[in-house]
């Protein structure tokens, strides 16, 4: 069980930040012997019919299941996984009697290691299951409904003080807030933003053929529409869904008629696993690319969401994340006579804003063309996909690339 022994006014590391990222740096911190206490303001959702449900789903990969079995999670998330078996990548045009397929192409998990290359899950569920495992994490403190309201650094560690008043000294503090961080913001690290004019839509769908643990991303001007494998619902095959438009048309779709809405977006997926139908509620969040200006300040390590925001393509907004806090952990268990000192953070700063920002470009390019209605960026993209797929080295090293840092 939790170390209930742990002083409020003193630990090792503060993550502030409940999320799925916050969640798991608190539990991958206790795991490793450091004192933790993780604070929201808010409590996690962890049901799928609120208004404030993440309906996104998270396709986990490889180095995310091996950060879970460090950490000892993984027993109690993979009950409540589905295995990604294979990658494919569709590429379609708007033909006169509907959507039609220039070509495709399948990118086989098993080709790189005999496991699957990932694990998806809802994001409202990966929640409720954090939100159970984490307090049987020793040396962990969860307080939900008390957040970060100020902060006092000195070299030798933080002071915080909390929404209730309360103060807590931390060698480390973690900020796992989200991408308007409260603790990035008084850490004094600015961000810049690009917008590109399109939102996501996010929901579950159920269809009428089996996805067979294949991960489908079909292309067509305004960007991807993704179906990722999930269990069946009341016995029909069904994935989790984000279709990538611009901005007014995706506000369309997230108020067009139930029956309009299943039409649209069978038509959308060419049709390629029959007749889709919504099973969900419909989520909507605007697609930017944001990056903090760095990383690290004194006794401060920004991570997740407040370090980057990028577009939902080739699942790499929490992966990177993850990868962050693998990085962060690795050098903490290194450090642990200086813990949170600058010699640490500074290493932790450099070696994740080359890999940050390598990402961040591939995937900005990646999402321009993918959306683009110009023909010569269509054949761009043709080409592109062809390429990656038919030459192995590099189509090898692009599923390297996807399970790791740059």
């Amino acid at each position: 069980m939790a170390d209930t022994s742990l002083p409020h006014d003193s630990v090792d590391v503060l993550v502030s930040g409940g999320g799925i990222a916050g969640l798991i740096a608190a539990a991958a911190f206790g795991a490793s012997g450091f004192k933790t206490l993780m604070v929201d303001p808010t409590p996690p959702v962890v049901t799928g019919h609120e208004a404030s449900s993440d309906l996104r789903s998270t396709a986990f990969l490889r180095p995310a299941r091996d950060l879970f079995e460090k950490i000892g999670i993984w027993e109690d998330l993979a009950p409540h996984a589905t295995p990604l078996e294979a990658l494919r990548i569709v590429d379609t045009i708007s033909g006169e009697t509907g959507p039609e397929i220039r070509t495709e192409r399948q990118f086989e998990g098993r080709e790189s290691a005999d496991e699957p290359f990932g694990w998806n899950f809802l994001n409202w569920v990966i929640r409720r299951e954090l939100a159970r495992a984490v307090p049987d994490i020793a040396n962990v403190e969860l307080r939900y409904g008390v957040g970060f309201k100020t902060m006092l650094t000195r070299t030798n560690e933080a002071r915080v003080t909390l929404s209730d008043g309360a103060t807590v000294r931390a060698k480390l503090v973690v900020a796992a807030d989200g991408r308007n961080s409260p603790v990035r913001e008084a850490a004094g690290i600015g961000v810049k933003t690009t917008r590109y004019g399109q939102k996501s839509l996010a929901f579950t769908a159920t269809h009428e053929l089996p996805h067979h643990n294949v991960s489908t991303e079909i292309y067509r001007e305004g960007g991807p529409f993704t179906m990722v494998p999930l269990p069946d619902i009341d016995g029909k095959p069904a994935s989790a869904i984000v279709w990538m438009n611009k901005g007014p048309y995706a506000t369309e779709l997230l108020n067009m008629e139930v029956d309009a809405f299943n039409a649209t977006m069978t038509d959308r997926s060419a049709g390629l696993y029959g007749s889709l139908k919504l099973a969900s509620g419909r989520g909507i969040f605007p697609i930017i690319t944001q990056l903090a200006d760095r990383l690290s300040g004194e006794r401060v390590a920004v991570i997740a969401e407040a370090a980057h925001v990028l577009p939902p393509i080739g699942a790499q907004g929490l992966n990177t994340s993850l990868n962050d806090l693998a990085e962060l952990l690795t050098l903490s268990e290194n450090h642990r006579g200086d813990l949170g000192g600058q010699e640490m953070l500074d290493a932790f700063a450099k070696t994740r804003h080359r890999d940050i920002a390598a990402r961040a470009k591939v995937v900005d390019l990646f999402n321009r063309v993918v959306r683009s209605e110009d023909e010569i960026l269509r054949t761009v993209r043709l080409l592109g996909l062809k390429a990656v797929h038919d030459l192995r080295p590099v189509r090898r090293k692009v599923m390297k690339a996807g399970l790791g840092p740059i």
